[in-house]
């Protein structure tokens, strides 16, 4: 068994004020692309994921870019299933985020198991906008996997949709609506995590 722990450090965490994906702000953010640059230190949990995917029979493996799709490659891999990715089209918040596939390949997932994949879960909208995607092109979702589970928010909308959310690890963790961020409250402005890398 992996520890979840070992994951986060990998992920680089840090503490400020950001605005995710979904809208949703929160306190702490994670570097996800720097878990993947040491291969070595992933291999573990993705074959954990792996082994606990194995058991819903999935003929496909489909994550969004780029830690999901990095991640849907690997395990696709393992379970000698085919591999498929959603790309962003559209961020705009009033109108929700938006993910598609190819327009190539849409058409071979008709009918097949398929199980969505991400490297780490909060409020699940890139997860999210990719089940409404494969969805409309006719595959079967029948888990959602991550390699880590933050807060419960992605979780409870999966489980109300009845697909099962497997992990490697779980944690606590704080994400608010615009109106009801602490963070905002105390005056705290937003920080752009990907501006402060480059």
């Amino acid at each position: 068994m992996c520890s979840s722990d070992l994951f986060l450090d990998l992920a680089r965490q840090r503490r400020g004020h950001f605005q995710m994906e979904s809208g949703l702000h929160c306190g702490l953010w994670f570097d996800l692309d720097a878990a993947f640059a040491d291969q070595a230190a992933l291999d573990p949990f993705v074959l954990q994921l792996s082994q606990v995917l194995r058991r819903y029979d999935v003929e496909a493996v489909c994550g969004p870019l780029t830690g999901g799709a990095f991640l849907a490659q690997l395990v696709a891999r393992l379970l000698g299933a085919e591999f498929y990715f959603t790309t962003l089209a559209t961020a705009a918040q009033s109108a929700g985020v938006r993910y598609t596939l190819p327009p190539t390949i849409g058409h071979r997932l008709l009918g097949k198991r398929l199980a969505l994949v991400d490297d780490v879960m909060s409020a699940g909208s890139s997860l999210r906008a990719t089940l409404s995607t494969v969805e409309s092109h006719g595959a079967i979702p029948v888990v959602v996997g991550a390699l880590h589970v933050l807060g419960s928010v992605g979780a409870d909308y999966f489980k109300e949709r009845g697909l099962r959310v497997e992990s490697t690890g779980r944690s606590p963790f704080d994400m608010w609506r615009p109106d009801a961020c602490p963070l905002c409250a105390s005056g705290a402005p937003l920080e752009d995590p990907v501006q402060e890398r480059a």
